[in-house]
């Protein structure tokens, strides 16, 4: 055996004997890349991705997790309004939506301003960690243009929380997506948030 052997060549003459097809080592490989693939985007046993949608509101996403549905009625754009909420736990994290029907005349950019500025108070966010860009989301008004802002702020036993909220509006809703935790996953976030449209 060659000493400049690669250690996929060593490892494949371990597994597959010389008498093993071609198209066997081949596919088997194939399996394995794959494989590795899927655990490298986010795909384990912990984060256990499936199609959700929130009751009448035409928004389907992706979560990792089975949810737990709620509703509240909330003071959002200056009147008792009624709150929709999915979420749930996985990998460390929170995984959760809220969608809100605020009717006709309100002002839904201002509405969204509020609403994360009140979020980022209830979490402690050090304004210097605090980031915002647009967010593409299927189907969504473009005005307000959906954003996504991320932050890291303090639970209330004083430990780290990093968190990444998305803000946008479908007519007269308004929508907040958010993603909470001590360490957020790039990989994971980018599943979740990518997988935010409107039917």
């Amino acid at each position: 055996m060659s000493l400049f052997s690669s250690p996929i060549t060593l490892i494949s003459q371990c597994i597959f004997p010389a008498r093993a097809s071609r198209w066997f080592v081949r596919t088997a490989w194939s399996l394995v890349a794959l494989t590795g693939l899927l655990l490298a985007s986010g795909c384990s046993p912990k984060l256990n991705w499936r199609d959700a949608q929130p009751s009448n509101s035409g928004l389907t996403l992706l979560l990792p997790c089975k949810p737990d549905q709620g509703d509240k009625i909330v003071p959002l754009g200056g009147q008792p309004t009624k709150m929709s909420m999915l979420g749930c736990d996985a990998g460390g994290a929170t995984f959760a939506v809220a969608i809100a029907d605020l009717g006709d005349g309100v002002n839904l950019p201002e509405v969204l301003k509020q609403w994360q500025s009140i979020t980022l108070t209830n979490m402690n966010a050090m304004p210097a960690s605090t980031r915002s860009r647009l967010l593409r989301v299927p189907g969504a008004s473009s005005e307000p243009a959906p954003v996504l802002v991320s932050s890291q702020g303090q639970r209330p036993d004083g430990s780290t929380v990093n968190g990444w909220a998305a803000y946008f509006a479908k007519g007269s809703k308004v929508v907040q997506v958010v993603m909470y935790a001590s360490a957020i996953e790039p990989v994971a976030a980018e599943i979740f948030f990518a997988s935010l449209k409107f039917d």
